[in-house]
């Protein structure tokens, strides 16, 4: 009538503009299409710009009216699946602003209801939400199963983004655990996926620096640089700016390069600085860092004070922020600092620490806090820590980082990881926070999410050679009906790992993974019976000892992947039964570790 355009025709032209690349353009579209959809007073289309809105938010910035308009039109809609989504858009949008407590509950929602509609799409994009909005350093367990879930919601579908956000996820989650079989997999879909989108090929070329730099190739950082740069003209990626732009900063750094990195620098800290970004801030310490100038270090981790730093969310950034904090903290010195940041990482050894999305890797927590026990003067942990990064980094060929290391904090002579009797061989086996553990022997831990077999084994180590009902271990289990000898979860993680252990080249040399493959075997026998079907179990008593068993096996197989030579410590002394016992070994005594902080242990003794 007026001769507006209309809110569909508005919508139309935001979609063909962020389809060419102009996130800008679109933008605006979307702005004035919700406006006339207000205006109307149609729901579904206001639903839909603000859908589209939600889509070009910046990760770390103020969200600005977006969640109010984003939280109006959801309290209107009853739809279950357009509900789900505007929840998940919820969930990403306190998310990506820093806010995971508020994310949390929408995220939630979203995927309860998408579960109901039984929309692959829909779940897709509300398991997306969940991992966003559970993206802390205590979410891992979390994280890894949902990751995994979204990988097969998203196998099938026929949108190149939804299946290329869930390898982003992959890729994420096994550099959180430094699964190199499962990043070197997610990222080479992920280039795959290059060959259908290009917004792919940026996260492809993005991606693949951490991996290079990681492999001390800093010479392959321009044409990636070059790559992720046209693609990002080509397509709307909201964060692309600041990836560009760590990409540069972080090839400085790691080819040791001041001048390249003093070049870079002010770009972080006047990002930090005008819109009031933590991590940034930190960041730009360790840039500066690179540059070789204490001054500026110790500019940008002043305001980090202790009550600052207990202040922060427990967020994607979290970790990042206290190993970038760390870092500058040891270059310059600044003891306060350093003591702080201990006493709030100290709980999370053994962790790897990555910029969200696997933007970039930044070691292990076990690194910085070698050098940080070894300023606060405590050799012992300093050396302990040490021990432990120095294992990983070889262990995945972390050259870059080993070296460093290595010059930074050179072993001490006399020093002594394990203590006591020098036969004697340090483990542990204990939670961290978050429900994670922490399993292997001291110098060579490794982190495995919260399983129930990892719960067994810790209770059978605190009472060795004491036998222990199944029943008791497995609790509420044997109060189930009929229970699957193995559940599809246990039998898809055991065929996994046995066909890993196929195509290992040492299979034939190596007793231990040729003992590991027959055990497998012999289990995925047990949970079969006639016809291929599914054997179920009957009484409680032999419910509970099935339930022990599969759990047990399991934990196993997962400690296998890292180190083979526990899993048959384990897999020789622990037995399952309608009771079972650990039995130690008089000729290769154990010193387990069972807590999270240990004090001073007596020699051959267990921490309980």
């Amino acid at each position: 009538m007026n001769g507006e355009p209309s809110a569909e025709s508005l919508l139309a032209r935001a979609e063909q503009a962020w389809t060419g690349g102009d996130g800008a353009a679109a933008h605006l579209l979307y702005e004035q299409a919700y406006a006339a959809a207000e205006a109307a007073a149609d729901l579904p289309l206001r639903a839909r710009a603000v859908l589209g809105l939600a889509r070009g938010q910046e990760y770390n910035l103020v969200p600005g009216t977006l969640p109010v308009r984003l939280h109006a039109v959801y309290q209107s809609v009853q739809e279950p699946a357009l509900r789900a989504r505007l929840a998940a858009a919820l969930g990403r949008c306190w998310a990506y602003a820093n806010e995971p407590r508020r994310a949390g509950p929408f995220a939630l929602e979203a995927l309860d209801l998408a579960a109901r509609t039984d929309d692959p799409t829909l779940v897709a994009d509300a398991l997306d939400a969940a991992l966003a909005s559970h993206w802390g350093p205590d979410d891992l367990a979390r994280r890894r199963d949902w990751a995994v879930r979204l990988g097969d919601t998203a196998a099938h579908l026929p949108d190149p983004d939804a299946r290329l956000q869930a390898q982003l996820w992959a890729l994420s989650v096994a550099w959180e655990v430094l699964d190199l079989p499962a990043m070197h997999r997610a990222l080479g879909a992920i280039e795959g996926l290059a060959a259908e989108s290009v917004r792919a090929e940026f996260f492809a070329a993005s991606r693949r620096l951490p991996v290079e730099l990681l492999r001390g190739r800093p010479d392959r950082a321009p044409d990636l640089i070059r790559r992720a740069t046209a693609a990002a003209a080509a397509v709307a990626i909201p964060d692309s700016f600041a990836v560009l732009h760590s990409m540069a900063g972080y090839a400085a750094l790691f080819g040791d390069d001041p001048a390249g990195c003093a070049a870079r620098a002010p770009e972080f800290e006047a990002y930090a600085i005008e819109f009031g970004v933590a991590v940034v801030q930190a960041e730009a310490a360790l840039i500066w860092l690179g540059a070789g100038r204490p001054d500026k270090v110790a500019e940008m981790i002043g305001p980090f004070s202790a009550e600052v730093l207990a202040g922060l969310p427990r967020d994607s950034d979290w970790l990042l922020t206290l190993q970038c904090l760390l870092e500058g903290a040891l270059f310059v010195g600044d003891r306060p600092v350093v003591e702080a940041v201990v006493a709030l990482l100290g709980p999370y050894a053994g962790r790897s620490v990555v910029n969200a999305g696997a933007v970039m890797w930044h070691g292990v927590t076990d690194d910085t806090l070698a050098r940080a026990h070894a300023l606060l003067g405590d050799p012992a942990a300093a050396q302990r820590h040490r021990a432990a990064a120095l294992a990983t980094y070889r262990r995945i060929g972390a050259t870059w980082w080993r070296d460093r290391l290595l010059r930074q904090l050179p072993a001490e002579t006399g020093e002594s990881v394990a203590g006591g009797d020098s036969r004697v061989t340090t483990v542990h086996l204990h939670q961290q926070p978050g429900g994670l553990w922490l399993v292997g022997r001291e110098g060579a831990t490794f982190v495995l999410p919260a399983m129930r077999g990892l719960t067994h084994l810790h209770t059978l180590l605190e009472h060795p050679e004491a036998d222990v009902p199944a029943q008791t271990l497995a609790g509420a289990l044997v109060e189930q009906g009929d229970l699957e000898v193995l559940d599809e979860e246990s039998r898809h993680f055991l065929q996994s790992r046995l066909a890993r252990l196929e195509t290992e080249p040492d299979l034939a040399e190596r007793e231990d993974l040729r003992e590991e493959r027959e055990a497998i075997l012999t289990y995925l026998g047990h949970g079969t019976g006639l016809g291929g079907r599914r054997r179920v179990t009957g009484s409680a008593a032999e419910r509970a000892r099935v339930a022990v068993r599969k759990a047990v096996v399991a934990a196993l197989a997962r400690i296998a992947d890292t180190d083979p030579w526990l899993a048959r410590h384990l897999r020789d002394h622990v037995h399952t039964g309608f009771g079972c016992s650990y039995r130690a070994d008089p000729d290769h005594p154990v010193r387990w570790i069972l807590t999270s902080a240990p004090g001073p242990l007596p020699e051959h003794a267990e921490t309980r």
